[in-house]
């Protein structure tokens, strides 16, 4: 036991502490990150902390704003950079591990906790948007706070729930008696993380499973008795309710887009065309469950290989049995199932909707591994290395970005060419809507300039840079009259410098944009 937990202990501190190495360096990818990151700075930048403001006089009513508070905080704190916009999902992972590590330690002792801390850190999803600039993460928090806060409360109520035998979860079950104060409330502040987080779909992940156990279990379980529901309501009401108000007093209609066209429009309508901030994710039925082989690599994988093994094997057989005897079973296991379920019959689906479920299967499968290795006599080294395997190729991903980081969609290296030209007075303008990397990495001071302003902007005495997708190219040779000196390119922009020509004066509409003496920051 020792030895496992030490190697344990370290292969969670070495999963946990490789991730902000990716985090810094990595760039921010368009257009998901660098969208919400722009909306972070931007809350940052004017101290609107009510409404999101996807751009200049939009507000973004697609989500909720605890993510952007976190981040818009972590860029006043660390200045408006990668690491900093990343840095609260990282933060969750860290507080979901604490909950697990927790909870789990009384529900099933210590070797299962550390198991489902480390399980779930290294699926491949969790990994992933732990460092990344996303909502999602909050969510998963919230989720996970409320499932196992629920574990506990109905432990601390039914103490029979505990198997009969186990001195060590009997000890330390009585050690956290203290505590169940505090998991109680767990339950109700999850909900109201998930409500600020992403809204009612929270509650509607967490809720679902609590029901699905009771029916199972309604004969001997006082659920009513287990949580504080007065006070708990009252709770989520008063953290979760006022900004819920505020918005819609500030933006009239929010409430209309938010919960009717994002919580029911976009599910149920797979041509859903109300999107005000993106495109539909038109994917078929059942689609879901490839997601769920991808987010959970290499866990959920193995745990398959597992199922289909114990057709043969009488050992696998007895494990997969102790695991279902968990008198927390079906809970974990509504918990890991409700949200592909949920997503089975949606079309309008991305693979991050899976990451709520995420911690109840690492849960289950924690308690599988634990009885693999107690029966059996292992020592668990074959499944930490398993660990290693997303870790690992995340970290080589990131030295390939480290090194050529414009292999995917980013304006950070020309907007960063542009800064390091010293050249306080020529702006940077896009012959397209300019890209949300663009607009972060620029700090907002990036603009758009159409094909007809361009002819007339090359005639004014102020020079400028200009980014032209590629594929325009030749239409912009043509109104420059010559070949185009590429400066810098990237996977989706040529870089060039229109000089100075004296003539007559620019459009109305990019007037200011020419005449802006401040540098683009970062």
């Amino acid at each position: 036991m020792q030895r496992f937990s030490k190697g344990a202990w370290l292969t969670l501190a070495a999963v946990l502490l490789l991730l902000p190495i990716s985090m810094m360096i990595i760039p921010l990818y368009d257009t998901s990150e660098p969208r919400y990151a722009e909306i972070a700075r931007i809350m940052a930048q004017s101290g609107d902390w009510i409404t999101p403001w996807f751009s200049p006089g939009v507000p973004f009513w697609g989500k909720p704003p605890l993510s952007f508070w976190a981040q818009a905080l972590s860029m006043k704190a660390f200045g408006v950079t990668e690491f900093a916009a990343r840095f609260p999902s990282w933060l969750c992972l860290l507080l979901s591990n604490g909950i697990l590590l927790a909870g789990l330690r009384s529900l099933r002792g210590p070797r299962v906790a550390l198991w489902a801390a480390i399980i779930y850190s290294t699926c491949t999803l969790v990994y992933i948007s732990s460092g990344a600039v996303l909502t999602d993460p909050f969510l998963a928090l919230g989720t996970t706070l409320s499932m196992v806060s629920f574990a506990m409360a109905v432990q601390h109520r039914h103490p029979a729930l505990i198997q009969a035998g186990d001195q060590q979860r009997k000890s330390t079950s009585t050690q956290n008696e203290s505590s169940s104060c505090w998991w109680q409330y767990g339950f109700f502040l999850g909900l109201a993380i998930g409500l600020l987080a992403k809204g009612p779909l929270a509650v509607v992940l967490s809720f679902v499973p609590v029901v699905v156990w009771y029916a199972l279990n309604r004969k001997s379980i006082e659920i009513t008795k287990a949580l504080p529901w007065g006070k708990g309501l009252a709770l989520i009401a008063a953290l979760s309710l006022p900004w819920y108000i505020l918005a819609e007093i500030k933006t009239p209609g929010f409430l209309d887009y938010f919960i009717v066209g994002e919580h029911f429009r976009r599910f149920l309508d797979p041509g859903w065309e109300g999107d005000l901030y993106g495109t539909a994710h038109r994917q078929m039925y059942g689609t879901i469950w490839l997601y769920w082989l991808q987010a959970s690599f290499p866990w959920g994988v193995l745990m398959l290989a597992a199922m289909i093994g114990a057709l043969r094997s009488s050992r696998l057989r007895v494990a997969m049995k102790a695991t279902s005897d968990d008198p927390l079973c079906s809970y974990w296991l509504a918990s890991a199932l409700f949200t592909p379920l949920f997503f089975t019959f949606s079309a309008n689906i991305l693979w991050t909707y899976i990451l709520p479920s995420l911690a109840a299967f690492s849960v289950l499968m924690a308690i599988f591994a634990d009885e693999i290795c107690s029966r059996f006599n292992l020592s668990g080294r074959r499944l930490l290395s398993v660990a290693g395997v997303v870790p690992a190729v995340m970290l080589v991903l990131s030295a390939i970005a480290w090194i050529n980081p414009d292999l995917r969609n980013t304006e950070r290296s020309l907007v960063r060419y542009v800064m390091q030209r010293d050249e306080a007075t020529v702006p940077l303008f896009y012959l397209s809507k300019p890209p949300f990397s663009a607009e972060f990495y620029s700090a907002g001071q990036v603009r758009e300039i159409t094909q007809s302003e361009l002819s007339q902007a090359v005639e004014v005495g102020t020079p400028f840079y200009l980014a032209i997708p590629k594929s325009e190219q030749k239409i912009v040779a043509d109104i420059l009259g010559k070949q185009i000196d590429e400066l810098y390119s990237n996977k989706r922009y040529a870089l060039v410098r229109v000089p100075s020509i004296k003539g007559t004066p620019p459009p109305t509409s990019i007037q200011g944009s020419l005449q802006k003496t401040e540098k683009i920051v970062r």
